[in-house]
C-alpha cells in the first residue's frame, strides 16, 4: 500500500521556518514520518513554487502524517491502490533532473583512470537541448537503471506517445546549500501523455521514480489515467 500527499504552506510561513531551498525542505519532509530518521528513504517528493505558497507532494510506502508546520486543512492525503498502476494509458507530469555524463580525458585526450585502472565516471552537466530532452526521457522509458549484479538494463515499463504533444518547460535553477557548500540542480517538468508497456517495471519506475536528485525533489511522477 502506499500513499501520495499533498500539501500547501504559505511562503512567508516557510520561510520564518528556514526553510527555503530543495536541501531544507528535504529534511523537513521527513517530519511526516516521525521515529524513523535512520530509515532509508522510501518516498520521492516535488516541490511546487506557487505564487505566494509551497505545493508540496510526497509518494510513500509508509503513511505519512501532518507536520507541525502544516496546518491540517493544508494536508490531503491519498491511499493509491494497486488498480491505479493498471491502466495502459496516462497523462504525466514530472520534474527531473536531466544530467549527461562526459567524459574526464588527459592532456593527450585519453580516458582519466583512477588508481585501480578503472575510468572515472564522467563529468555530470545538465540536459538543456530540447531534442536531447525528448531523448533522455525516451531512454528513461526504456531503460530505467542497470542491474549493479548482473550488468543487465532494468526496463522503464513505459513509453512517451510521439502522436500526442509533449510540453518541455525550459530549465530552472533550484539553488540550495548543504554543510556551508552552494550549489543547485537544473530542474526541467515534462508534460505529456504516455502508455505503460511493462506493468511490473512501470510499478518500479512509478516508485522509484526518474531521473537523479530524487531526494531534493525531483523524479515525482504525477498519473491521471487517460482513455484513448
Amino acid at each position: 500500500m502506499s500513499w501520495l500527499l499533498r500539501m500547501e504552506i504559505e511562503t512567508a510561513e516557510a520561510y520564518s521556518r528556514h526553510i527555503r531551498d530543495t536541501y531544507s525542505w528535504h529534511q523537513r519532509i521527513w517530519e511526516c514520518f516521525p521515529g524513523k530518521p535512520d530509515k532509508k528513504r522510501d518516498f520521492l517528493t516535488r516541490i511546487d513554487y506557487l505564487e505566494d505558497a509551497f505545493r508540496v507532494w510526497v509518494l510513500a510506502n509508509s503513511q505519512p502524517v501532518c507536520p507541525e508546520w502544516c496546518c491540517q486543512g493544508n494536508f490531503n492525503i491519498k491511499k493509491i491502490e494497486p488498480s491505479f498502476l493498471s491502466h495502459r494509458y496516462y497523462a504525466f507530469d514530472l520534474r527531473a533532473n536531466p544530467v549527461k555524463a562526459i567524459v574526464q580525458r588527459d592532456v593527450n585526450g585519453e580516458p582519466l583512470r583512477n588508481s585501480k585502472g578503472k575510468r572515472k565516471h564522467g563529468k555530470r552537466i545538465p540536459v538543456v537541448n530540447l531534442d536531447e530532452l525528448r531523448e533522455w526521457l525516451n531512454r528513461k522509458g526504456a531503460v530505467r537503471c542497470r542491474n549493479t549484479e548482473t550488468g543487465e538494463n532494468v526496463p522503464g515499463g513505459f513509453r512517451i506517445l510521439e502522436d500526442k504533444p509533449l510540453e518541455i518547460f525550459p530549465m530552472s535553477e533550484f539553488h540550495f546549500k548543504r554543510k556551508g557548500q552552494k550549489a543547485f540542480h537544473g530542474g526541467v517538468q515534462f508534460r505529456g501523455i504516455l502508455e505503460m508497456t511493462d506493468a511490473e517495471n512501470f510499478t518500479e519506475s512509478y516508485y522509484h521514480g526518474i531521473g537523479s536528485a530524487k531526494g531534493f525533489g525531483f523524479g515525482l511522477l504525477l498519473l491521471a489515467p487517460v482513455k484513448m
